[in-house]
């Protein structure tokens, strides 16, 4: 089985430094998470990030919670940092952030890959219901940077 990727890039009309702080505390994952995912971070807050940080949430996908552990598996400040899942609902995921400074912009590149449950048919929840989620994701992170970054 293969793995998926999801890429996308956006502009962030601030500079690396500030957007970079912004990922750099767990709490603003909740901003940044759409709500028909009601994310919750059970790890008590303030988390020191780092790399061999571990984080838990729980989740609710299609109704069903589900608990989530990541660890930071790179941590490269200001530029770039991973998250890979330990135990949740992916068989693989690994979430690279990197910020490229343009000046007063920063331009952010989000590579996730991933792998859903189920053997060699995978594809079939991949097609109908993954993808489609994981791009929602994503594209609603998107119209909130418009609002968190102005």
């Amino acid at each position: 089985m293969r793995t998926h990727t999801l890429e996308r890039k956006i502009i962030i009309k601030k500079p690396v430094s500030e957007v970079f702080d912004f990922f750099s505390r767990a709490e603003n994952l909740e901003r940044i998470t759409p709500s028909f995912l009601n994310f919750k971070i059970i790890t008590p807050l303030p988390i020191e990030i780092k790399k061999g940080t571990i984080i838990d949430y729980v989740i609710r996908l299609n109704g069903i919670p589900m608990k989530w552990k990541t660890e930071i598996t790179k941590w490269e400040p200001p530029f770039l940092f991973e998250d890979t899942q330990i135990k949740g609902p992916y068989k693989i995921w690994i979430h690279e952030h990197k910020f490229e400074s343009l000046g007063d912009e920063t331009l952010m590149t989000d590579t996730v890959k991933y792998l859903s449950y189920g053997g060699i048919f995978e594809f079939i929840p991949h097609k109908l219901i993954v993808k489609n989620k994981v791009e929602k994701i994503f594209e609603y992170r998107e119209k909130v940077f418009g609002n968190i970054f102005k």
